[in-house]
């Protein structure tokens, strides 16, 4: 248990300055949550490479060309490399000097099951390798324990600064809020919400909760659309799902992508789904052309965790029910 006498400026409404002085009790502990053990099953059951640039597709090493892959944000998962060839589907094959392995990047993040009593604090999630700060609006330092991204804090008060929070994460030690996604679960049921169990998407701190009722049960960062793609706010249910999904969409030249075998995709807004993801380990910053980005542990939690909630002998049931929105603005 720690005892502190903090004092700090906050140019709000009382003048130039002023200066507040309190005396608070914290007990500093992890926050009291299961982290998902990543599934390096299911991380690693395939081969992810990248497509650098325009490639020719052959139907054998030193084949015939068959199809061209454009250039663009392409990804395939392949079934072997033999000299100087790889080879991607059954009977397509593209030289190694067009492909990058990419499985480095596939994310060991996992988001955390939340407990039944509900947090003792309120949780955060760092998003950048940084250091505390001894102050609210101070610069970081070094004399503090370094925070590496992903870790999870407590979060034991807040403090405003020039309009903008700032949360103390252990004695004397504060992050802003631009540096950390915090877990804010939502108190009531949303509206339009029609199944039991149902997942939010909190756009503005990029995270995911699952829900049964009003209990929400798991949390993990996400990746969603960026400001010219974006995901759009409402109450939506999930129409199709496929543990394995090929996806493309864009212009040759602009914004033309191609994925192959996206894991755990659940489309619930026309084009936009909940997915897995292989190609980037951004969680909690937005990335995507609209979806939903997972890591793929933590997507495969979700698709498995919702399989059932159809009831498919009632006529018109529905599927999982997905909340968007934002609980503040954030800059484009």
């Amino acid at each position: 248990m720690f005892f502190l006498s903090l004092s700090f400026v906050q140019a709000d409404d009382c003048g130039d300055y002023c200066t507040i002085d309190f005396e608070l009790e914290v007990e500093v502990n992890e926050p009291n949550v299961i982290q998902l053990t990543p599934n390096r099953d299911l991380m690693y059951d395939r081969s992810y490479y990248r497509v650098d640039g325009q490639a020719q597709v052959y139907d054998a090493p030193n084949g015939n060309p068959t199809r061209i892959i454009d250039n663009g944000f392409n990804y395939v998962t392949i079934l072997t490399v033999v000299d100087g060839w790889v080879q991607i589907n059954s009977n397509e094959w593209i030289q190694s000097e067009f492909m990058t392995d990419t499985n480095y990047v596939n994310s060991s993040y996992t988001g955390v099951l939340l407990p039944a009593e509900g947090l003792d604090y309120p949780m955060a999630w760092i998003l950048v390798n940084m250091y505390p700060s001894p102050a609210p609006g101070a610069n970081p330092s070094e004399a503090f324990d370094f925070l590496p991204r992903y870790t999870r804090v407590n979060i034991y008060e807040i403090v405003v600064v020039d309009g903008e929070e700032w949360y103390m994460v252990a004695p004397q030690q504060w992050v802003h809020q631009f540096h950390v996604a915090k877990l804010r679960p939502l108190e009531t049921i949303p509206e339009d919400v029609d199944t039991d169990i149902w997942v939010s998407i909190n756009l503005y701190e990029q995270v995911v909760i699952a829900y049964e009722g009003t209990t929400p049960i798991f949390a993990t960062l996400t990746s969603t659309g960026l400001p010219r793609w974006p995901t759009f706010e409402g109450t939506f249910h999930i129409y199709y799902r496929n543990p394995r999904e090929y996806m493309s969409w864009g212009v040759v030249g602009d914004d033309y992508y191609s994925l192959e075998e996206v894991p755990w995709t659940m489309f619930f807004d026309g084009d936009i789904a909940l997915h897995g993801t292989f190609w980037h380990d951004g969680f909690g910053y937005r990335q995507s052309h609209g979806c939903v980005n997972m890591t793929i542990t933590d997507s495969n939690w979700l698709f498995e965790w919702s399989a059932d909630v159809r009831d498919f002998t009632v006529e018109g049931s529905p599927d999982l029910s997905v909340h968007v929105y934002s609980s503040g603005d954030y800059d484009n």
